[in-house]
Parts: structure tokens; C-alpha cells; sequence
């Protein structure tokens, strides 16, 4: 990994190589669900909180001020609106997201969807990009897809995170498995670190922390979560639970605690 890239993934992940991403770019899938109503108050819950990292769209980018926490921009996104709603479109380019100050880009392939072929070459394009400029790619490889009947299914999502790390990005998102063993599958075959998704909101605050904590015992690098931090109420006490989880080895009871009323 070159100089550049080096310091700007010390941006995104801490010193014990673990970190708290918070995704926001669910306005252009969703349009302004709860919790991303008004970007700049949610965002400084999350700073207040403690996050690592937060992922936004580039308009978003231009309006909202992240203080001194990692900044990744979005790069492909399609509405929910739209019939192919998993064929993500590249929407702004890398040197763009440089511009607006990122510390990384997101690139959104969904593997064993029809257009598969166009994320993937969309990936790969942009992996080059940043391998030129010096910056982190953080791929969400997805499995999603007509011959895909679990999309939570170890193998599935082993090959997914795994294709990520073969074409060039630095950092993997993709679904928890349900388990730490099956986990450990994902984590032990991919060479880039890898960050779980949130998915749909929890039903409680207490399965996300313990969802988290299984998960770096599977080897995972931390977690990138939108819904099940930004959609509940104060997330700058739930993100302060999850890093004491994250980066301080906090067991589940101990990071509720920090939670106190709110789970």
C-alpha cells in the first residue's frame, strides 16, 4: 500500500486497526428515512459519539462540516424507485471525492445481479484510480442475485468479500453470516479487512452490540452501519457503546451498560 494511502487509512481505522464507519447515503436508495432527515445533526451525534468514519454521497459532502473524522465518499448509487434498483451507476468519480476532501471512496457492487458485470467493472476501474492518487477503496460487495436464495449463506458471502479483495479495494463490507464460525470463513479468506453491515434496523440495540461483538471474534475489522446506529435515538451514546465493543474490548454487557435506559 503506497504513503498515501497509508495516512489516509489512519483516518478510517484507529491505531488497534478497528473502526466505527456510519453510512449515510441511504438518500439516494431510500430518500430521507428517519435518522437522515437533517445530515449535519445526525453527524455530530455520530462525532460526538466517537465514530472513526462517516460515508456520505457528494452533495452531502459539499454541505455538512465532519470535523476531524474520516470522510468517504460514495461513488454509485440507484434509487429503489427504479425497476434495476441493484444496478448501481457510478455517480461521481474519484478525483471528484478528492476535491470534496475524502479520506476513501465507496464503490456498491451487488454480485450475482444481472448487471454484475458493470459493477465489477466499475471496481476495478475506479481500484486503479485510487491505487494512482493514493486513495482507499472500500468495495460493499453484496451477494444479491436471482441464483442467490441466502444472501447471509457463509459461502456466498466468502466469494463476494473475496472477488472485493481480488480486484483492488483496500476495505470489504459485506453481510454478517449469522455466526462467529461461519464468519471466520469470510474473514481467514480475504486479505483486506472486513467491515460488517447493518442491514434492516435491529429489533433491539442489545443485538447489535451483540452482532458486533461476534464478529470481531470471527476476525472482523469493525463495522459500517447505518440504519441500526443513525435510526435509533441518541446514537452518540450507541456509537460510544460500539467503540467501547470496537476499540477497547468491551464485553456486550458492559457496552449496555453504557447504554443505560436506552436498550
Amino acid at each position: 500500500m503506497n504513503t498515501g494511502k497509508n495516512r489516509r487509512m489512519k483516518q478510517i481505522f484507529q491505531q488497534d486497526n478497528r473502526t466505527i464507519v456510519v453510512p449515510m447515503d441511504h438518500g439516494v436508495t431510500t430518500g430521507p428515512i428517519q435518522g437522515i432527515t437533517n445530515m449535519q445533526q445526525t453527524i455530530n451525534q455520530l462525532v460526538k459519539g466517537g465514530v472513526d468514519a462517516i460515508l456520505i454521497h457528494k452533495g452531502i459532502a459539499k454541505t455538512v462540516d465532519t470535523t476531524n473524522t474520516g470522510l468517504i465518499v460514495m461513488l454509485n448509487g440507484m434509487s429503489n424507485l427504479n425497476p434495476n434498483m441493484n444496478n448501481k451507476v457510478q455517480v461521481c468519480s474519484v478525483q471528484e471525492a478528492i476535491r470534496f476532501g475524502a479520506d476513501a471512496v465507496a464503490v456498491h457492487v451487488n454480485v450475482g445481479s444481472q448487471d454484475e458485470e458493470k459493477m465489477l467493472s466499475t471496481l476495478g476501474k475506479v481500484a486503479e484510480e485510487c491505487d494512482k492518487f493514493g486513495l482507499p477503496l472500500l468495495a460493499m460487495m453484496y451477494p444479491r442475485g436471482p441464483k442467490i436464495s441466502d444472501e447471509h449463506a457463509f459461502e456466498v458471502v466468502a466469494h463476494a468479500a473475496r472477488i472485493g479483495a481480488e480486484l483492488g479495494a483496500d476495505i470489504i463490507k459485506t453481510n454478517y453470516t449469522g455466526t462467529i464460525e461461519s464468519f471466520k470463513h469470510v474473514t481467514e479468506s480475504c486479505s483486506a479487512p472486513v467491515l460488517i453491515a447493518g442491514g434492516p434496523k435491529c429489533k433491539s440495540l442489545e443485538e447489535v452490540l451483540q452482532i458486533t461483538s461476534d464478529s470481531l471474534k470471527a476476525g472482523a475489522a469493525g463495522l459500517s452501519m447505518g440504519r441500526n446506529i443513525f435510526q435509533w435515538d441518541n446514537q452518540a451514546l450507541i456509537v460510544k457503546a460500539l467503540a467501547a465493543i470496537v476499540h477497547k474490548g468491551a464485553t456486550v454487557e458492559q457496552a449496555r451498560k453504557i447504554l443505560g435506559e436506552q436498550s
